[in-house]
């Protein structure tokens, strides 16, 4: 019962996807007596915790009873009191925890409190689970640097578009609402000028209740046009350049309320990636879901900026030999040089395929930063 319990607090959690970035998607589930007498998750940033959200939502005593919690219970205070002392102080029997807090800082910390208290801790369960629930989470409280996601839809024979360039839609209607869920997920959405020009997406997450993601456009010398979609939607848009903008272009940009141009990298070099990347977390950008186009995705490929790959394959081919693909640029040289990818998992989407993993980091690794 207690795995049925903690995948319950698992299941609820990620109801505060898009909503409480930076922080961590936390479930919690109060049992007694073998029955579920409350249940909450972190809903959104700054607001309570799961822990107290589930105290709260407790139809009887709380006194006695089991708690499940998909992350350790925070030990400090932040934006709200340290959920151990809540947990100390309403008299809890027993504590089940998925994983431990990753931050080196406090990681065990709520657990000692507890057993200190005299209360019983089981740490571990479905921690696996739980790691990969908070992948984006993991890495950005490690590095402060964001999740970054390389999607991408392509046929059969690897086409992103055809030889006229026609590239919607390639896949079908459940992997695209598949994708506007991870858009309301991460914290940015990031495509090049290339992307813009040719499709002008307004890259936002067009799901119910969903949260619209910054939008990160890497134009190096600011060729964006202002009637472009991204820089009139919902939200913010960032736009990353180098020190050859076009001054008129910079001062038009300037004037938009919701747009930010960052200049990043010299003139003919491109955009300064890793810059851009490390600006990104410094404004709490957590996750970034990279769009393309293949010239930007072999460019964060080759500096090392791409944790996780998302590609869809739809039952299609195109042809076309020059026809886009997913990854341009000049490419690895050789097989032993390729991107491997661990922790592969294969899903379907109507007639389409996902084929999703993490990037290789090091002999041992198999979640990439994670």
């Amino acid at each position: 019962m207690d795995m049925d319990f903690m995948k319950r607090a698992l299941e609820i959690s990620s109801r505060g996807e898009g909503r409480v970035n930076p922080n961590p998607l936390v479930g919690a589930v109060i049992v007694k007596d073998g029955r579920i007498i409350g249940e909450g998750w972190h809903e959104y940033y700054g607001g309570p915790h799961a822990e107290v959200n589930a105290v709260r939502s407790a139809t009887e005593d709380v006194r006695g009873s089991t708690i499940y919690v998909t992350l350790e219970p925070c030990s400090h205070y932040g934006k709200t009191p340290p959920c151990a002392e809540l947990l100390r102080a309403k008299g809890f029997r027993r504590v089940v925890v998925a994983m431990t807090d990753p931050n080196p800082l406090v990681a065990g910390k709520g657990v000692e409190i507890l057993r200190e208290a005299g209360i019983r801790v089981d740490v571990g369960m479905l921690e696996k689970e739980a790691q990969k629930l908070n992948e984006i989470f993991i890495k950005y409280i490690l590095t402060k640097q964001p999740f970054v996601i390389m999607k991408s839809a392509m046929t059969l024979d690897g086409k992103t578009a055809t030889s006229e360039g026609e590239s919607k839609w390639i896949t079908g209607k459940e992997s695209r609402e598949y994708v506007h869920r991870i858009r309301n997920r991460v914290s940015g959405i990031m495509v090049g000028i290339g992307t813009v020009l040719a499709d002008d997406p307004s890259l936002t997450a067009r799901t119910e209740g969903g949260c619209d993601p910054v939008r990160i456009i890497v134009d190096s010398r600011l060729r964006i046009p202002m009637t472009a979609k991204a820089l009139h939607g919902p939200g913010r848009t960032i736009i990353a350049t180098t020190e050859g903008y076009d001054r008129n272009r910079y001062e038009e940009l300037e004037e938009l309320d919701s747009v930010e141009v960052l200049v990043s990298g010299k003139p003919g070099s491109g955009v300064d990636l890793k810059h851009l990347c490390s600006h990104l977390g410094a404004e709490g950008i957590d996750s970034v879901l990279l769009e393309g186009g293949s010239e930007l995705n072999w460019s964060m490929i080759n500096e090392g900026l791409v944790d996780k790959v998302m590609t869809f394959i739809a039952p299609k081919i195109l042809g076309g030999c020059e026809s886009k693909t997913p990854v341009g640029g000049d490419g690895f040289p050789g097989l032993d040089d390729a991107l491997v990818l661990n922790g592969v998992e294969v899903t379907r989407f109507g007639d389409d395929t996902l084929i999703e993993g993490y990037v290789k980091r090091g002999d041992n690794d198999v979640h990439g930063t994670c």
